[in-house]
């Protein structure tokens, strides 16, 4: 697809800013009016940080190592995640090739690499490596994690490679030549930085990076983009645009339409939720669209610019696909838009994409996925056509091939394995690969069901039980609730946030696992997310204790018995729930979060998200800000649930010292706390297969220990 990007893809993108130096942080730290006892915990590489941090994984692993089936479960998760019996999902369809990055047992980092479209879809792929990222992370000395590649359209011939050292946020950009299949000597470079990089034209970039000081946001993400030109050095790049300091980011975008012809963006990110988009017009100068502050750019096709709007546009609703003649945007002469899609009440537009002749957009409707195609006709109006899949299934919208208007998604539950279909534009679905059972099916119910919040909102939520369980039994919860983000069911082996099978393991065993769609997520639109923002937070852990309290009503749990887990944001919600609710949660499961809401507007990429949560720094926000954040709200006396915390030292998006410090706080309160970083992984954690397996086999562990009261077995 021409812009293969969704909303999630955009918001999740959005995320990335770039990492403050410790000394810097630490100075922030000073300022702080409020005292912390453990600010000496935000030095991420500190001698005495990874001392504590050590001891703590220790401790951990003494513990949940020794639990029984622990080991059995490690072998059986890394069996699982490099089982080669795998979807080989098409990264970009490029010219009649298709890519892809495949990981095994042998190839943990990946390989980059490329077979014809006609052998993918035929099922018998002729795969051909363009890079080994194994390999060449050893041969140069690094832990290179994949981070993409941006090939320059229409031959496809040189891409942008993007390798970051360990996990990080962080990487290096190096021009790669896919037809002599190595890096280009010479050819651009740029440095381990956050960057953010477009192809103008075969021999311009556009740059947006670390230029030096005041180049960056105050977000961490660049705020200045350059045109460099090759054979120059990068230092004489001269400037395209600048933004405020105060932005979130400056980002350049190239998109090309079903004719061939490409087209340059730049959007100014003002919040993360606001921001200008412009497009270059002739003379490389920029000109500003008509898209609204709010409204998200999707993609082009036949001349029009495919938009969604967050917000309502006149009468045109919040939530619709409207599209603009680019034409009259460069003339300056662009009138109200037309629309290509309106949702219905029940209905969500989760990914909008491109081909050459069609607009391609993926809904939840009542949170199960569907996947239209649409086709203007020529009095201007748009037809659709639904694709020919499953239904009440999760169905993602991959990528495309442009010139053949086919569309790549998988379809998935609980219960049923991903299978990955080519969608034509009449609706035709083929099915190209499907991952075998991994288990037996019919030993499980899967159910949707709803909870009736404290505002008397229904709130879904997707529930996993073995046939034949009467409850009450342990539950796990599985949210997130923030950024538009839905929470969607995948295949049981594949449980949220890269903790591979746990919840297979934990249904295996007569337990419950729940998906919970709270409020902040995208799974109806934009209002069910505003409904959360800024000091509506509590909608979203309302939510969440609604579901909670239903299996409890049910007869399906028992209070005390629920685990809560969540990863980022949803790592909040879970620090949330164990300290507003211990008396309904025994557990919670806490990955790579945000905990210190007073100070997390100064750390790493957090000022980004104070259009999501506000700004602790101004009275009035921190009023609202500070009756839920988990670390200002531990308090002496009170037996919280013992928590499992997860995250990553080179997590540079979300600080590490949020989960140290609520771990610190914890312990010198006297309450047990189960600790897990890993030195590698960025915000995702897990830099390979191993280390995924080893967190779903501690997770099982602490969970049948907190939960099921299973004592780890003695030394020898």
């Amino acid at each position: 697809m021409k812009l293969r990007s969704s909303r999630r893809a955009v918001r999740t993108a959005a995320l990335l800013a770039t990492a403050v130096a410790a000394p810097l942080l630490i100075a922030a730290a000073a300022k702080s009016t409020a005292t912390d006892p453990y600010l000496w915990l935000e030095d991420i590489h500190g001698a005495r940080a990874l001392a504590q941090v050590g001891a703590w994984n220790a401790q951990t692993a003494k513990v949940l190592e020794a639990m029984p089936g622990y080991e059995a479960d490690r072998a059986r998760a890394r069996a699982i995640l490099d089982d080669e019996a795998q979807i080989a999902e098409p990264g970009q369809v490029m010219g009649g090739m298709v890519t892809n990055l495949w990981r095994d047992a042998g190839h943990p980092k990946g390989l980059w690499r490329e077979a014809t479209l006609a052998s993918y879809l035929a099922g018998t792929p002729e795969w051909q490596t363009l890079i080994d990222v194994d390999a060449l992370g050893k041969e140069e000395g690094k832990s290179w994690i994949w981070h993409g590649a941006d090939c320059l359209a229409p031959d496809y011939a040189r891409c942008l490679v993007s390798l970051s050292p360990g996990g990080s946020d962080a990487d290096v950009v190096r021009e790669w030549d896919r037809t002599a299949k190595r890096f280009v000597e010479g050819g651009f470079t740029l440095p381990e930085a956050k960057s953010s990089v477009a192809w103008e034209d075969a021999d311009t970039l556009l740059v947006g990076t670390d230029w030096g000081p005041g180049s960056m946001t105050t977000s961490g993400y660049p705020r200045v983009v350059k045109r460099w030109k090759r054979g120059t050095p990068l230092a004489s790049a001269g400037t395209v645009m600048e933004g405020q300091p105060t932005d979130v980011s400056l980002n350049p975008l190239r998109v090309t339409d079903g004719d061939g012809k490409a087209y340059n963006f730049l959007r100014r990110g003002i919040t993360f939720y606001t921001g200008e988009t412009w497009i270059e017009g002739p003379g490389g100068t920029f000109v500003k669209t008509p898209l609204p502050e709010t409204a998200d750019l999707q993609g082009i096709e036949d001349g029009r610019l495919i938009v969604f709007l967050n917000k309502p546009l006149g009468d045109i609703p919040e939530g619709s696909v409207v599209d603009w003649p680019i034409a009259d945007v460069l003339a300056g002469k662009a009138r109200a838009p037309e629309v290509v899609f309106k949702p219905s009440a029940a209905q969500a537009v989760e990914t909008v994409g491109t081909t050459d002749h069609h607009v391609w957009i993926k809904l939840l409707d009542d949170v199960s996925g569907r996947l239209l195609s649409l086709t203007r006709g020529a009095d201007g109006t748009w037809s659709q056509v639904a694709a020919d899949l499953p239904d009440k299934a999760t169905v993602t919208l991959v990528s495309g091939s442009d010139k053949d208007d086919l569309a790549f998604a998988t379809v998935q539950s609980f219960l049923v394995p991903p299978t990955l279909y080519a969608v034509s534009a009449d609706g035709k679905a083929q099915a190209v690969q499907s991952l075998p059972a991994k288990f037996d099916a019919s030993r499980y119910t899967m159910s949707q069901h709803f909870a009736v919040s404290k505002d008397g909102t229904r709130v879904p939520y997707f529930l996993a039980l073995r046939k034949g369980v009467t409850g009450p039994v342990p539950a796990l919860i599985h949210a997130y609730g923030g950024f538009r983000l839905a929470q969607t069911p995948t295949y049981l082996t594949t449980e949220p946030y890269r903790a591979g099978p746990l919840a297979l393991f934990w249904v295996e065993e007569g337990n419950a696992y729940v998906l919970a769609n709270i409020r902040g997520g995208g799974e109806y639109g934009p209002a069910w997310h505003d409904a959360t923002l800024r000091e509506k937070r509590q909608n979203a852990y309302d939510d969440l204790y609604a579901v909670a309290e239903d299996l409890v009503k049910q007869g399906i749990s028992a209070r005390g018995k629920v685990a809560v887990s969540g990863r980022s944001n949803g790592g909040l919600m879970a620090g949330v729930a164990m300290t507003q609710r211990p008396d309904l949660f025994g557990a919670a499961i806490i990955g790579s979060p945000l905990l210190d809401m007073k100070r997390y507007s100064h750390m790493l990429a957090g000022a980004s998200w104070m259009a999501e949560y506000g700004n602790p720094d101004v009275p009035a926000d921190w009023a609202f800000i500070r009756k839920y954040s988990p670390y200002q709200n531990l308090r002496n006396g009170v037996h919280y649930p013992p928590p499992f915390i997860y995250n990553s030292t080179e997590d540079d998006r979300v600080h590490p010292g949020h989960a140290r410090k609520f771990a610190a706080k914890l312990k010198a309160l006297g309450d047990t706390v189960y600790y897990h970083e890993y030195r590698e992984g960025g915000h995702s954690v897990g830099a390979d297969h191993a280390e995924d397996a080893v967190r779903a086999a501690m997770l099982h562990a602490y969970l049948r220990h907190v939960l099921m009261g299973v004592e780890p077995l003695p030394a020898d």
